[in-house]
C-alpha cells in the first residue's frame, strides 16, 4: 500500500512551526549578543564620558589657577611700577645716595607681599644700585642674565615685563625675576621683581587636593618656574617635542594634549592655558590611570546588574523555544480560523452596504422617474396642442423639456453610485475641459502669474464629474499662486496619455496597472521638502502663515481623484517648484450626446425696486443696465464711486446698490461702507470676478454680504437679484 498523503494543510503549518522556532532561535542569540553589543557601545560611550570629565576637572581646576597667577604678575607689575616711581628721573648716583631710604621703601614694600621675595634695582651697567634684602649682594654682576640683555639690548617690547626663568641663590632661595626697563630717555637699566616659585606651590598644592596630579607654571619655551608636586632640581625644562610644546608652537592659547612626563614618567591628560600679555603658561594634569580606574569601576557597577539579566533573558527565551513546539499548531490553526472569519464579516458587511446603498438610490430613483415620466409627458402633450404661437413660446417649452430629460439622464447616474461611481460623471475631454478654463485661471492667478497650456494631441477620453474636475484643477492654482514669488511666475498645465505599468503599481497598493489620462499641474515657485510633501494630501495641515488660507488643500483633489479611481502623485524640491500629477483612467466607451444648454427661465422683477449700478468698465455696466431693464428693473448707473454718492444723494428712492469690488480711487468695500452710513436701510450686491479682494478672506463671504461671481448670465442675475430684494416692501 502506499503511503499516505500528508492534508494540503500540513505543509503550511509546518513551515510556521519551524518559523517560529528559527525566530525564537534568533531570540536567543539576540539575547546574547545584543547584551554585548549594549555593553560594548555603553562602554564607549562611558569611556568619552569619563575623559570629558576629566577634562571638564581640568578645565575648571586652570581658571582658577590662571586667575590666580593674573593677579600674582600683575602685582610684580604694579611693584616694579611704584619703584620706578619711587626713583623718578635719578641718576645712578643719586640712588646710590638715597640707597638707604629706597631700600627701606622697597623693604616695607616687599614685606607685605609673600609672592615678592626681593625688589631690584640694576644700573646700566648691570650692578645693582639698590635692593629690598639688606643681605642682598650689592658687587653682583647682572649684565649676563637674560632678563637684563633682553632690555639693554632692546629685544623685548618698551613698557612690558619679561619672565626669566627660574634660578637658585639670588637672595639665599630660588626664584624667578619678573623685569622691566627704567622709564626715560635711552637705556637707564632694569627694574627687577624675584618672585617666589614656593608661593605658587603652595596654592598648588590646595589645589591638587581636588584629585588632580600635578599643576604647573611654565614659559613659553617650556621652562618650569613653579611645579606641585615639585620636580627634581635637575628638571627645569619640558623636553623638545612635548605635547606642551607642539600645542604652543602651534600658536593656540589653550587646549588639551597627552603626553608621558618628564619628570616622573606618567602618562597625563593636561590642559593648558595662557596669561594675558605674558609667553606664560598654567597647566593641570590627570594622570590616564586614574581616569582609567574610575571607568573600570564605573563599567564593573553595569557589569552587576546586566549579567544576572542577561542569564535570565536566556533562560526565559529558552522555555519559550521549548513551548513554541507545542503551541505553534494550534497557533497555526487559530489564524486560519481567524482569517475565514475576518472574510466572511467583510463579504457580510460589503454585502450590507451595497444593498443599503442599493435601496437608496434605486428609490430615490423610482421617485424621480414617477416624476419625471409625469413632467414629460405633459410637456410632450402641451407640445403638441401648442400648435402655433410665438416662437419664443415655442423656444421655451424645447428648454423645458431639454431640462426634464436631463434630470432623468440625472437619475441613472444616481444609480451608478451603488457601484463606487462619482456621483456625476461623464466621458470628459480634458483638453476641452482646460481651454475653457483658461480665462477663469487667468482672472484667479492674476496679471503677474503667466499661465501656459500644453495639450496632447490625440487625448483620450476619461470619465469623470467636470465640475469636481475643474475645482481641483482651480484648487491647485491657487495654491500654486501663493508659492510664488511677488514679482510672478510660470504656471504650466498639461495633458498627455499615460501608461502606469506593473512595477508602478506594485510600488503603490493604491495604484492599479493601465491606461490613464494624465493632467499635470506645474509652478516654478517655493517647492516643498520632502516632509511637507509627504503630508501635502492631509486635511488641515498648511505651511501658509496665519491668515493665509487652511492648508495646501490637496485633500480635496485626492479624494476626488480617488474616487474616480485615478491616482494623484506630487513631485516637489525647494527651489524649483512643484509638479501635481492627477491621473484618470481612461474611458473606452462611446462619447456621450452633450445636449445644448439652454437658459433657465428669467426671474422678473416683483416690484418697482431701483438699482443703482456702479461699474468702471463700460462694456459690463452697458451689459448689466440692459439685463435689468429687460427683468423689469429701474436703473441707474455710475463709473465710479464719486458718481454713485452724488446719484445715492439726488435718489433716497434707490433700493439695491449693485457694485463692483475692484475698482480705482475707492473700491465697491469703501463705497459700500459710505453708503451705509449714510442709507442704512440700502441693500448691497457685489459683483466681482476677482478671488482675493476686500470682501472675501480666508476663502470665505464676510458675514452678511452678497455676492454675485463674473461672469453671470441673465437668468442667474435676475435670479440673485429676487433673492436679495425678496424681503424688502419695495419689491
Amino acid at each position: 500500500m502506499p503511503p499516505a498523503r500528508p492534508d494540503a494543510a500540513e505543509a503550511p503549518r509546518r513551515a510556521s512551526v519551524s518559523g517560529a522556532e528559527r525566530s525564537l532561535q534568533l531570540v536567543v542569540a539576540a539575547a546574547l549578543c545584543l547584551p554585548l553589543l549594549v555593553f560594548a557601545t555603553g562602554a564607549w560611550i562611558s569611556y568619552r564620558s569619563h575623559w570629558r570629565e576629566a577634562e571638564n576637572r581640568l578645565a575648571r581646576t586652570l581658571d582658577m589657577v590662571r586667575e590666580h597667577a593674573i593677579k600674582v604678575f600683575e602685582t610684580a607689575d604694579l611693584v616694579a611700577m611704584q619703584a620706578d616711581q619711587d626713583l623718578g628721573e635719578a641718576s645712578d648716583d643719586e640712588i646710590r645716595a638715597r640707597a638707604g631710604a629706597l631700600q627701606r621703601s622697597f623693604a616695607h614694600l616687599d614685606g607685605r607681599l609673600p609672592q615678592i621675595s626681593t625688589i631690584w634695582v640694576l644700573g646700566a651697567d648691570g650692578r645693582p644700585l639698590v635692593a629690598s634684602a639688606e643681605a642682598a649682594p650689592r658687587d653682583r654682576d647682572f649684565s649676563a642674565r637674560a632678563f637684563f640683555r633682553v632690555h639693554r639690548d632692546h629685544a623685548w617690547p618698551p613698557g612690558r615685563a619679561y619672565v626669566g626663568e627660574l634660578r637658585p641663590g639670588d637672595a639665599g632661595g630660588a626664584a624667578f625675576q619678573v623685569s622691566v626697563a627704567r622709564s626715560g630717555p635711552g637705556f637707564r637699566g632694569v627694574i627687577a621683581t624675584a618672585v617666589d616659585p614656593d608661593y605658587f606651590q603652595a596654592f598648588y598644592a590646595q589645589v591638587r587636593a581636588g584629585e588632580l596630579d600635578t599643576v604647573a607654571l611654565l614659559r613659553a619655551d617650556g621652562a618650569i618656574l613653579a611645579r606641585a608636586p615639585a620636580s627634581e632640581p635637575a628638571v627645569r625644562r619640558v623636553p623638545a617635542g612635548s605635547g606642551f610644546l607642539t600645542s604652543v608652537a602651534a600658536a593656540q592659547d589653550r587646549g588639551f594634549y597627552l603626553t608621558r612626563s618628564a619628570v616622573d614618567g606618567r602618562d597625563r591628560l593636561y590642559a593648558y592655558r595662557s596669561l594675558p600679555d605674558l609667553p606664560v603658561y598654567v597647566t593641570a594634569g590627570i594622570d590616564r590611570a586614574t581616569v582609567l580606574a574610575e571607568w573600570r569601576e564605573s563599567m564593573a557597577n553595569h557589569l552587576v546588574f546586566g549579567l544576572p539579566a542577561t542569564a535570565s533573558l536566556v533562560t526565559l527565551t529558552l522555555l519559550a523555544l521549548r513551548r513554541t513546539r507545542r503551541e505553534a499548531e494550534a497557533l497555526v490553526q487559530l489564524r486560519g480560523e481567524i482569517l475565514r472569519r475576518e472574510a466572511s464579516e467583510e463579504q457580510l458587511r460589503q454585502a450590507q452596504k451595497m444593498d443599503a446603498v442599493g435601496r437608496l438610490t434605486g428609490g430615490l430613483a423610482h421617485d424621480f422617474n414617477n416624476l419625471l415620466t409625469i413632467v414629460l409627458g405633459s410637456l410632450e402633450l402641451l407640445q403638441r396642442r401648442l400648435t402655433q404661437g410665438d416662437a419664443r413660446q415655442h423656444r421655451l417649452l424645447d428648454n423645458a423639456i431639454g431640462g426634464a430629460q436631463r434630470a432623468a439622464a440625472l437619475t441613472q447616474r444616481l444609480l451608478a453610485f451603488a457601484r463606487r461611481q462619482p456621483l456625476d460623471p461623464k466621458p470628459l475631454d480634458a483638453n476641452a475641459l482646460v481651454s475653457g478654463m483658461a480665462g477663469l485661471l487667468r482672472q484667479t492667478l492674476g496679471e503677474g502669474v503667466r499661465l501656459e497650456t500644453v495639450l496632447a494631441g490625440g487625448l483620450w477620453r476619461t470619465f469623470a464629474d467636470p465640475n469636481q474636475l475643474e475645482s481641483a484643477l482651480l484648487n491647485l492654482a491657487v495654491n500654486a499662486r501663493d508659492a510664488l514669488p511677488e514679482s510672478g511666475g510660470r504656471l504650466t498645465i498639461e495633458t498627455a496619455n499615460a501608461h502606469l505599468d506593473e512595477a508602478y503599481a506594485a510600488a503603490r497598493t493604491e495604484v492599479a496597472a493601465g491606461q490613464y489620462v494624465l493632467v499635470a499641474v506645474t509652478d516654478n515657485g517655493t517647492g516643498m521638502t520632502p516632509e511637507v510633501a509627504a503630508r501635502a494630501f492631509e486635511p488641515f495641515f498648511t505651511t501658509k502663515e496665519q491668515g493665509r488660507g487652511t492648508g495646501l488643500g490637496l485633500s480635496q483633489v485626492y479624494g476626488f481623484v480617488r474616487q474616480s479611481g485615478g491616482h494623484v502623485a506630487v513631485y516637489s524640491e525647494p527651489g524649483q517648484g512643484t509638479t501635481v500629477k492627477i491621473y484618470l483612467p481612461r474611458h473606452a466607451g462611446p462619447p456621450e450626446d452633450a445636449a445644448a444648454a439652454a437658459p433657465a427661465p428669467l426671474a422678473l422683477a416683483a416690484g418697482p425696486a431701483i438699482v443703482l449700478v456702479v461699474e468702471d468698465e463700460a462694456a459690463v455696466r452697458q451689459f448689466t443696465v440692459e439685463a435689468l431693464r429687460d427683468l423689469g428693473y429701474r436703473v441707474l448707473d455710475a463709473d465710479g464711486a464719486a458718481s454713485a454718492l452724488n446719484l445715492l444723494a439726488l435718489h433716497p428712492e434707490i433700493d439695491l446698490l449693485l457694485s463692483d469690488v475692484v475698482m480705482p480711487d475707492m473700491d465697491g468695500r469703501r463705497l459700500a461702507d459710505e453708503a451705509l452710513r449714510r442709507r442704512p436701510d440700502l441693500t448691497v450686491l457685489f459683483m466681482t470676478g476677482y478671488t482675493r479682494n476686500a470682501i472675501v478672506h480666508n476663502g470665505m463671504l464676510d458675514p452678511g454680504t452678497h455676492l454675485i461671481t463674473k461672469p453671470f448670465t441673465v437668468a442667474q442675475m435676475a435670479a440673485k437679484l429676487r433673492e436679495v430684494l425678496g424681503g424688502r416692501p419695495g419689491a
